[in-house]
């Protein structure tokens, strides 16, 4: 397959957004370092392509269109705003080498706070519209509501910050909720530094690579995390049942309305999630057969904070979604200076939709 064939499709997406009302824009290709490890860490270089400027410094590749058309419309747009846009993005592609590097994708974004539900549902109903043809079946799934729970839970402010953190690396989610409930046991290292009557000491060949007063930072903070009482078993055991909520949208809300009962911080975050389904079952969703999943978009969705969703081809495992998307609010908070300017939108890889259409 051509990227002229994929950049023709690609045209006739971006036509299909404009006929909604979108703006067309352009972003460069080559984007601020700085900006993108600020929002995302140095984990983004790992999947990025990264080069020098003398003039600009450390610049990347456009590892994605959001970053770059939060930043135009900050500048620039006026609420309501839609915008659309096509073009090359470059990602390092190291856990799957015979994956694309380089990839087309058309995008939706809708910066609009009125009524936020109703604009999560525009978007997903008009790429489920666009897709309708296609051997795909949509999932979704809210960050927001993982977030709630974390922000009800009863622990110190820097077990919270550190939970928040991690939601997107499951992985180190569930180590550091073992390690808060007394489950899991202290590292060597660590205990060491607890037990010591001269932690400095223990910690001497971490000198040089952190200040000092860093370093003695960190030994109070451990000291103090050691002080306090673990997270309780009842909360675990409600997280965990959220963490596995996977259903149908209708059978997904009656289980989420059962925890929100032990877990009152879910309440206001589930009552959007039905208000949404509202919105998509007017938009002509079928939401009773729509799949909803509590941890969907958790590996690779990172700075989505709310709705998520994508399109995957179930006959197809060796290919990555075809589209994804979510509310992406606490993004645009950080690129606005605090100003957080609701915001939902999308991206379809037209690559993949031709070789879906080539294999059918």
């Amino acid at each position: 397959m051509s990227q002229a064939a994929a950049r023709a499709l690609s045209a006739v997406l971006v036509a299909r957004f404009e006929e909604a009302g979108a703006v067309p824009v352009d972003c460069a290709v080559l984007q601020s370092a700085e900006t993108l490890l600020d929002l995302y860490g140095e984990d983004i270089r790992a999947r990025a392509y990264v080069t020098q400027d003398p003039a600009r410094g450390e610049l990347m590749l456009r590892p994605d269109f959001t970053v770059p058309v939060v930043e135009r419309h900050t500048r620039e747009g006026a609420e309501p705003a839609r915008y659309c846009y096509a073009g090359e993005v470059f990602r390092r592609q190291e856990e799957h080498p015979d994956r694309a590097s380089e990839y087309v994708q058309a995008g939706y974004e809708v910066f609009d706070g009125s009524e936020p539900e109703a604009a999560d549902a525009e978007v997903f109903a008009r790429f489920a519209t666009l897709l309708a043809d296609y051997p795909v079946r949509a999932a979704t799934g809210d960050i927001g509501i993982l977030t709630a729970a974390v922000g009800g839970l009863r622990i110190s402010e820097r077990r919270r910050a550190a939970l928040l953190r991690h939601i997107w690396r499951p992985r180190r989610f569930r180590a550091l909720i073992d390690r808060f409930a007394g489950r899991a046991p202290v590292p060597p290292t660590r205990a060491a530094l607890l037990a010591s009557t001269d932690p400095m000491a223990v910690a001497a060949p971490l000198i040089g690579m952190r200040g000092e007063d860093e370093i003695r930072a960190r030994i109070v903070a451990l000291h103090e995390d050691a002080a306090e009482p673990p997270l309780s078993a009842e909360e675990v055991t409600h997280l965990e049942a959220l963490l596995k909520v996977s259903e149908t949208c209708p059978f997904a809300l009656e289980r989420l309305r059962d925890l929100a009962i032990d877990l009152p911080a879910l309440g206001p975050a589930v009552e959007r999630f039905a208000r949404r389904c509202e919105a998509l079952a007017a938009r002509g969703v079928d939401v009773e057969a729509l799949d909803f999943e509590t941890s969907y978009g958790r590996t690779s969705m990172e700075y989505y904070d709310g709705f998520v969703f994508g399109f995957a081809a179930p006959g197809r495992p060796d290919l990555p979604p075809v589209a994804t998307g979510g509310r992406y609010d606490a993004l645009t908070a950080r690129l606005g200076g605090g100003a957080s300017i609701p915001a939902v939108g999308g991206v379809i890889r037209p690559d993949l939709l031709i070789a879906l259409g080539d294999a059918a």
